[in-house]
C-alpha cells in the first residue's frame, strides 16, 4: 500500500527548526518560528496560567469526555471576550462559540462549515497571508483567490486596491481577514479603515471570516477585537477562528475556538449542530486541560487582571524591540530604510530581502528565517540584536 508514497518536502518552518537545532554556532538566531520569546530567549509559562493550573489540579475530579462543544465556561468566556459581554449577537442568541484543538482546527472547521452551507463558495485571502491558510481551505475543497494587501516597495497596506477587489465580492463569497497583527506582514488596517471594510462587507453581502490569533498584541485585548465587533454589528453572518496559543502562551496545549454568528438563534443552533457533526468525524472530542485553565483565568477577576497585565507586557516588549531594531539599523550606516519596523504591529515583519540574502544570513551568520525574509521580532534580545544588525549590514553591502 505504501510503496507508491513519495516523501513530501518539510514545511519551511519545520525545516528551520531542524536546521537551527543542527547548527553548532553559539551565536545562532532563530527568527523563523512563530513563538513569543522573552529576554532570555525562552517561551515562559504565564504566571496566571501557573496559578490556574494549580486550581485545576486541586479541583478536577474526572478525565471523562467533555462532549463535542468542549469546556462550556471557556466557550462562554471566549465569546464574551471577543464580542463583548453585552453585544447584540449574544443577547439575541445569534452567537455560538465552540472549542477546537487550536486556531488551526478552528480554521479547518470553518472551511468545512462553509462548504456544508454553500458547496460552491470560494474564499478570498490577503496577498500574502499565513502560509497554512493556503493549505487548510483547499484541503476542505474550497477554491482560494487573493486580494491585494501588502505593498512590498512601501511596506504598507494597499488599502485602495484592497477595497477595489472587495467591491467585486458578492453573496456566496467568503473573505478571510486577519483580525489584528497581520501574519506575515505586520501591517493591519487602522480603525477607520476597518469601519470602511465592515460597511463594504454589509453592502456587498460576502461572508467575513476572521482569523484572530494575536488579540492584544497590536493595541490591546479589547481594542484588537474591533474588526470582529464591527462585522458582528453590521453583517448578518460571520465566522471567527480564535487561538489562545500566543495570547495565553499555551502553544502546545492547542486551545482555540470557532465562533459563528448567523441571522437568528435557530440558525445558530443549526450551525452548531453541523459543527458537532463535522468534528465528530474528525477529532471526535476536544481536549480539556488548556481550555479548563483559560476558563479558570477568565472566570476570576484577579487572574483576568493578571493575564491582561502579562499580555500588555508581551505587547510592550515587542513594540520596544521594533523601535530599538529600527534605530540600531539606522545608526549602523545601512542605507536601506527599515523605519517601517516600528510602525507595524505583532510579532512578524518582512525585511524585504532576497532569497539569496536570506540564505547568506543563514549560511554565513547562522541567522535562520524563511526565504520570504519574514522575521519574528520577538526573537530578538539585548544579546543578539547587535550581531544581527552587523550581519544584515554585511549581507546588504
Amino acid at each position: 500500500m505504501f510503496e507508491q508514497l513519495k516523501a513530501i518536502p518539510p514545511d519551511p518552518i519545520l525545516s528551520i527548526i531542524a536546521d537551527y537545532n543542527a547548527d553548532t554556532n553559539p551565536r545562532k538566531i532563530d527568527l523563523g518560528v512563530g513563538v513569543y520569546r522573552d529576554e532570555s530567549g525562552g517561551t515562559p509559562i504565564l504566571d496566571c496560567v501557573i496559578e490556574a493550573e494549580k486550581i485545576l489540579l486541586a479541583t478536577q475530579s474526572s478525565k471523562s469526555y467533555l462532549g463535542p462543544a468542549g469546556v462550556a465556561g471557556f466557550n462562554s468566556s471566549m465569546g464574551k471576550l471577543i464580542f463583548g459581554a453585552d453585544c447584540d449577537v449574544i443577547q439575541q442568541g445569534r452567537l455560538r462559540t465552540i472549542q477546537t484543538p487550536g486556531g488551526t482546527a478552528a480554521l479547518r472547521v470553518a472551511a468545512e462549515l462553509i462548504k456544508a452551507g454553500m458547496p460552491s463558495a470560494e474564499l478570498w485571502a490577503s496577498d500574502p497571508t499565513w502560509s497554512n491558510h493556503l493549505a487548510l481551505f483547499p484541503a476542505a475543497g474550497m477554491e482560494m483567490h487573493s486580494y491585494p494587501y501588502f505593498g512590498v516597495g512601501t511596506s504598507s497596506l494597499r488599502f485602495d486596491e484592497m477595497l477595489e477587489s472587495l467591491r467585486q465580492r458578492e453573496p456566496g463569497d467568503a473573505v478571510l481577514f486577519h483580525g489584528c497583527c497581520h501574519n506575515p506582514s505586520g501591517v493591519s488596517p487602522d480603525p477607520g479603515q476597518w469601519r470602511i471594510i465592515a460597511d463594504l462587507a454589509a453592502e456587498r453581502g460576502f461572508l467575513p471570516v476572521v482569523d484572530l490569533a494575536y488579540m492584544g498584541f497590536e493595541r490591546g485585548a479589547e481594542e484588537d477585537t474591533l474588526a470582529v465587533r464591527l462585522f458582528a454589528e453590521k453583517c448578518p453572518e460571520l465566522i471567527v477562528a480564535s487561538s489562545c496559543s500566543k495570547i495565553f502562551a499555551m502553544y502546545r496545549e492547542r486551545v482555540g475556538a470557532i465562533s459563528i454568528v448567523t441571522g437568528d438563534a435557530h440558525k445558530s443552533a443549526a450551525a452548531e449542530s453541523v459543527v458537532h457533526n463535522l468534528t465528530r468525524k474528525s477529532y471526535s472530542m476536544p481536549p480539556a486541560h488548556g481550555p479548563a485553565v483559560i476558563d479558570i483565568i477568565l472566570s476570576s477577576e484577579k487572574l483576568t487582571a493578571q493575564w491582561m497585565n502579562e499580555l500588555d507586557g508581551m505587547r510592550n516588549r515587542i513594540n520596544e524591540l521594533r523601535k530599538t531594531l529600527a534605530e540600531k539599523i539606522a545608526a549602523s550606516g545601512i542605507q536601506e530604510d527599515f523605519s517601517f519596523l516600528q510602525h507595524q504591529s505583532g510579532m512578524f515583519s518582512f525585511l524585504g530581502l532576497s532569497a539569496e540574502q536570506v540564505h547568506r544570513l543563514r549560511d554565513e551568520f547562522s541567522i535562520h528565517t524563511v526565504s520570504s525574509s519574514r522575521i519574528n521580532v520577538a526573537s530578538f534580545n539585548r544579546s543578539n540584536m547587535d550581531y544581527f544588525v552587523d550581519a544584515l549590514g554585511r549581507v546588504l553591502n
